[in-house]
């Protein structure tokens, strides 16, 4: 994601925090320092913020390792003002599957506030009101319980982007079809989210923020999933380039540079002995050619780790491997030699020549 730094890694996974999620530290230091300008004060409020940030660290690596007891892996993950994103490769096919994968965050938020309780019942520390807890007021770890509570019930909200709103497309989808139970859990979100907007228009415009953030999450993921649907049953043979280019590891990045001003070709697929080892798409050459000049090798720019897929697979399995990928094209292989591409753009045509068709369908039909 744009404008986030890594901080972190744990198997594998790294943790990224989002420029915007400074706005939050911030809002959090300065509510301390404004109470009193104390010192002692405002340091308990980084502390706190420390503490909040690892608990929702914590909430992502839920989802991560328990999507990896399903063989599912996640790219990354990254802290944004309203929580994190752990950016998992697939969603679970499984509903139950995906069950337990939304729930997994929420159920860490719940475990925290359970020890955080036996830990202040186990030292003899009163558990005071919870209308005295703010911001800055009240005890560090009493607050930490709280929140994590608060954590937890936000996040089961029936809302995408929120875990709840995978829960309620896993329950739905136990009895009905995929994509039907998507629509309704976006349609579901998206009646939450103009409701956010309504009372936070009245009460707190942050509310209409995640009224937005909500709303265009549930927008995204009916729109993902239909896309997927359209492509559900298409060959890839039916929609791979079959005139394509193709480079040599010992080919010089000026040879790559020729091809891609004499064809629309983006990417490249690098042979060698006729196996494929390796793709230089177009921000690797660039970057080749800034960092080590034209007359460098394709091998020292090529990507070595890249999906690849079967021509007698189906475009969906294709469109879940393109997904995120630094490369937009991948090879299409038939008794381990290659025998296309396919790109994020063949699988955008098909979608809109589907759409189309299916518009023109429904024109007739309403026609007679």
């Amino acid at each position: 994601m744009k404008w986030s730094f890594k901080i972190a890694e744990f198997r594998g996974i790294g943790v990224f925090v989002h420029a915007t999620f400074l706005i939050l530290i911030g809002f959090v230091l300065l509510s301390h320092w404004a109470v009193g300008h104390d010192v002692a004060k405002t340091l308990e409020g980084v502390a706190f913020v420390l503490a909040l940030f690892a608990c929702v660290v914590l909430h992502e690596f839920g989802h991560a390792l328990t999507a990896a007891r399903f063989g599912i892996r996640t790219r990354d993950i990254t802290l944004l003002p309203i929580g994190g994103v752990a950016r998992l490769e697939r969603m679970p096919e499984e509903p139950l599957h995906e069950l337990w994968v939304a729930l997994a965050g929420p159920a860490v938020n719940v475990a925290l506030a359970a020890a955080i309780f036996v830990t202040l019942q186990v030292v003899g520390a009163a558990i005071g009101p919870v209308e005295r807890l703010s911001v800055t007021g009240g005890s560090i770890f009493e607050r930490l319980m709280f929140v994590n509570l608060g954590l937890a019930a936000f996040n089961l909200l029936p809302a995408f982007p929120m875990d709840g709103g995978r829960v309620l497309r896993a329950a739905l989808a136990t009895r009905l079809d995929y994509t039907r139970a998507t629509q309704i859990a976006a349609s579901a979100g998206q009646a939450m989210a103009l409701l956010f907007g309504l009372v936070g228009f009245f009460t707190n415009p942050f509310l209409m923020f995640i009224a937005l953030f909500v709303w265009i999450g549930a927008g995204q993921e009916a729109s993902l999933v239909m896309m997927r649907s359209a492509l559900a049953g298409i060959p890839v043979v039916r929609a791979m380039e079959t005139v394509y280019r193709v480079l040599a590891p010992s080919d010089l990045l000026t040879r790559a540079v020729d091809e891609t001003l004499a064809s629309a070709q983006q990417d490249f697929p690098v042979l060698e002995g006729g196996a494929v080892v390796g793709i230089l798409t177009r921000q690797g050459l660039l970057e080749g050619l800034a960092r080590r000049g034209a007359d460098s090798t394709v091998a020292a720019s090529m990507q070595r780790e890249f999906p690849s897929i079967e021509a007698a697979e189906m475009l969906d399995a294709a469109f879940r491997r393109l997904e995120g990928k630094a490369s937009r094209t991948m090879p299409v292989m038939q008794g381990g030699v290659l025998v296309g591409l396919v790109t994020l753009d063949n699988v955008g045509d098909v979608v809109a020549i589907r759409s189309a068709l299916e518009g023109r369908s429904r024109g007739k039909t309403r026609a007679t």
